[in-house]
């Protein structure tokens, strides 16, 4: 009787332990930028980043970190490389970047507050971006795609 029950303990934990996670908490991986929004002061701006541009964005258990760079550098090899990072926090679907690594000090050391979600392999987030070093207070909507698996 006592083996039975260990079992299907044993049976319902490997069940649950199969069942796939919650989509809101699947941002673990790389994720590509395929097109950001941007609203200033009632203002839309679209930027397409699937043709002259590679935008890359790895998320790990407790970091995130972010790669840009063009697609086509200019013949005197500048390319405009952008890179950033830090750690976040997830709760629920608001996802807070703290940006400890960029290239423009300005940046550094700010939270940037999102509402994510995920349906499928795409992952949006909305929030605002406020810096004001550098006169920046807009909306940005950004969609990426999952890279892999």
């Amino acid at each position: 009787m006592k083996y039975n029950l260990l079992l299907l303990l044993l049976a319902i934990a490997l069940f649950d332990s199969c069942k796939p996670q919650p989509e809101g908490l699947r941002m673990n991986g790389t994720w590509r930028l395929v097109s950001g929004t941007t609203i200033t002061k009632g203002v839309s701006t679209v930027t397409d980043y699937t043709k002259d541009t590679r935008f890359i964005k790895i998320i790990n258990d407790t970091h995130f970190a972010f790669l840009k760079h063009d697609l086509n550098p200019a013949k005197d090899s500048s390319n405009h490389f952008d890179a950033g990072g830090g750690s976040y926090t997830l709760n629920g679907n608001q996802y807070t970047e703290h940006l400890d690594y960029y290239s423009d000090h300005n940046w550094e050391g700010k939270p940037f507050t999102f509402t994510v979600t995920i349906s499928n392999d795409t992952l949006t987030q909305r929030g605002m971006e406020k810096v004001e070093n550098e006169n920046i207070d807009r909306e940005i909507i950004e969609r990426y795609v999952r890279e892999g698996k």
